[in-house]
């Protein structure tokens, strides 16, 4: 009867593993890292859209400065504790969550470079999204002055009014890489775009 209570205990632990089970307490503080992050790109992007250049508008563009040092302190402890947190240990939203604040980390290019590195492990064991590390790929590569491979980093054309992608290496063949993790082509990103900061 011991054996059979200890087996059934041992199933119910690791079924929980192979399960998949996030981990609820870092997938509530990624969100609410989300969340902080957002609040402000938001507010910020309410008064651009409205012409309005005041005082409010830089002391949006302060607080939401301050919240990402802040978050880029947890994401350090986070990424020194959990590697990248994948689908199987905060699901696609915490994942992604996760993916966006690091995209905000470019106070500190060196800790993204090695987010990066953990986020391919992940990617290539389809626990990460390959769409969110090709804009991970394209943020670390303009941040250190060279050029990005899928297009996702781009600018405003003040004449135009149009986006344009930042220099692209090997520029052909950038719809087969964008393709081959999941992105639609270069063309119709760039016509998806709005004027948004």
């Amino acid at each position: 009867m011991k054996n059979f209570l200890f087996l059934l205990l041992f199933l119910t632990f690791t079924s929980n593993i192979v399960s998949g089970q996030i981990d609820s307490l870092l997938y509530k503080k990624i969100s609410k890292m989300y969340q902080d992050d957002q609040k402000w790109r938001i507010e910020f992007s309410r008064l651009y859209s409205k012409g309005k250049s005041d005082y409010s508008e830089k002391q949006i563009s302060r607080n939401w400065k301050v919240i990402d040092s802040l978050n880029l302190i947890q994401a350090k402890e986070i990424v020194a504790k959990h590697g990248f947190p994948g689908f199987s240990l905060v699901g696609k939203s915490g994942s992604s969550k996760f993916w966006a604040i690091i995209q905000h980390c470019d106070e500190d290019v060196k800790f993204q470079q090695k987010v990066l590195k953990f986020m391919r492990l992940e990617v290539l064991k389809k626990n990460a999204d390959g769409i969110d590390y090709a804009y991970l790929t394209d943020r670390v590569l303009v941040n250190t002055n060279q050029k990005q491979l899928y297009g996702t980093q781009t600018r405003l054309n003040i004449q135009t009014k149009e986006y344009v992608p930042l220099p692209i290496r090997d520029e052909l063949t950038v719809d087969k890489r964008r393709i081959s993790v999941g992105l639609n082509p270069l063309s119709e990103y760039l016509k998806s775009l709005i004027d948004v900061p």
